[in-house]
Order: structure tokens, then C-alpha cells, then sequence
């Protein structure tokens, strides 16, 4: 994944997939990171310039609520320990009262198996599937505001419908607010969010290996 990285010097955050993953300095998965150095640098980077951006946002994407997407897609991806990660986070960055529990009840609403879609008319559309379509609850709408509401509808699209995205979609976020700005940093949210739970799953399976002088 190419690394979203700010002009601006980078905050002193220790590396969340290593805290995801529960590596420690020095173990022979701090090794095998250290060999792709590149790589962790610039993932580690990405999130920064996502969820702790130099200068600070304000009054655009707010960062409580990129965290408040970014628990609702790893919830939606089935991985419960990132999701808390970013609800943790969301909490602690003073979210609008209920929203982190709202953000816990739509995930579960919005929970599938995916991917479904429809691929234009050609070979892939034996791959065509239905699947179910998703909206932010009213209780959860009346919480998380317009805005809120339709950035969870469109990571649901991208999470579970990407075969569907369509320039329909996009003007369903401009309708609410967003600007072409902030769709980007939606879309690169979602994309890093899934990119880093393909990383922690892949880590975790190694810790499970014994450990060999390779590593």
C-alpha cells in the first residue's frame, strides 16, 4: 500500500501494528519487520497522517471521527481487537456522547459476509452475488448526524458492495456535506484499515510458528 504521508514532521506514536499485534522489541517478529523496514515505516506513517495529522483537522473529517469509521470497518471485517483499538481511541479523543455505542450497534447491524456486487456484463459476472444492502439505523442516525451516517454507508459499500461503487454513491456523500477532499481521506481510510488487518492477521500467524534461526 503506498504510505499517505504528511508534509509535516511525524508525531512520536509508537507503532500501532506492532501494538496490535503485541510484538516486543527484540522478538523474532520485531526481526522479520525489520526486515521490511520500508514498509513499516510507511504504514506506520499512513496511519499518522490519518488519525493524527500535523496540523490538527478541525471542522473537516473530524479525527474523532475517522476513528469512529475506522472501528465500524474493522467491526464489519470481523477483527474485534482492532475494532476496539479504534473505539478506544474514538472515546478518547472526546467523541459526542453515544456515539461509540452507537458505532457498536451499527457495526452489528451492518455485519455480512460479502463481497457482493454485480460486474458489468461480461465472464466475471458468474461471480455476481447479492448481497445486502446497508443504511444507518434512525436511533443511529439521530446520534451520528448526516455527515456521520454517510461516510458508514459508503465504507459499507467499499467493505462489502466494492463491485457496486458508483458515481451515485459518491454524490450521496456530497449530498451530505462531504467534500471531494474528505471522500478521498474516507476512501484511503477504509482501504488502510483493511490493508492493516491483512498485516496484524499475517503477523499473528507467524507468532504462531516456531521460531528457526531464518527468523
Amino acid at each position: 500500500m503506498n504510505a499517505i504521508v504528511s508534509s509535516s514532521a511525524v508525531p512520536a506514536v509508537s507503532d500501532v501494528i506492532d501494538r496490535l499485534v503485541g510484538i516486543e522489541p527484540g522478538s523474532h517478529l520485531d526481526r522479520i519487520r525489520a526486515h521490511r523496514e520500508q514498509a513499516r515505516t510507511h504504514s506506520q506513517q499512513s496511519y499518522l497522517a490519518l488519525f493524527a495529522p500535523t496540523p490538527p483537522v478541525f471542522g473537516h473529517f473530524e479525527v474523532a471521527d475517522r476513528f469512529a469509521v475506522a472501528a465500524f470497518v474493522a467491526g464489519l471485517h470481523g477483527q474485534a481487537e482492532v475494532a476496539r483499538f479504534y473505539a478506544d481511541a474514538l472515546v478518547e479523543k472526546g467523541a459526542r456522547t453515544g456515539v461509540a455505542d452507537a458505532i457498536a450497534s451499527e457495526t452489528q447491524r451492518g455485519a455480512a459476509q460479502g463481497p457482493y456486487g454485480r460486474y458489468p456484463a461480461g465472464p466475471l459476472s458468474a461471480e455476481d452475488a447479492a448481497g445486502p444492502s446497508y443504511a444507518v439505523s434512525e436511533a443511529g442516525h439521530a446520534v451520528l448526524g448526516e455527515k456521520l451516517s454517510a461516510a458508514l454507508a459508503h465504507a459499507h459499500l467499499l467493505v462489502f458492495h466494492p463491485r457496486d461503487a458508483s458515481a451515485a454513491a459518491l454524490k450521496s456523500l456530497l449530498d451530505a456535506g462531504w467534500t471531494s477532499t474528505e471522500i478521498v481521506t474516507l476512501s484511503q481510510l477504509v482501504a488502510f484499515i483493511a490493508f492493516q488487518i491483512r498485516v496484524v492477521a499475517g503477523l499473528r500467524a507467524l507468532a504462531q510458528r516456531p521460531v528457526t534461526a531464518v527468523d
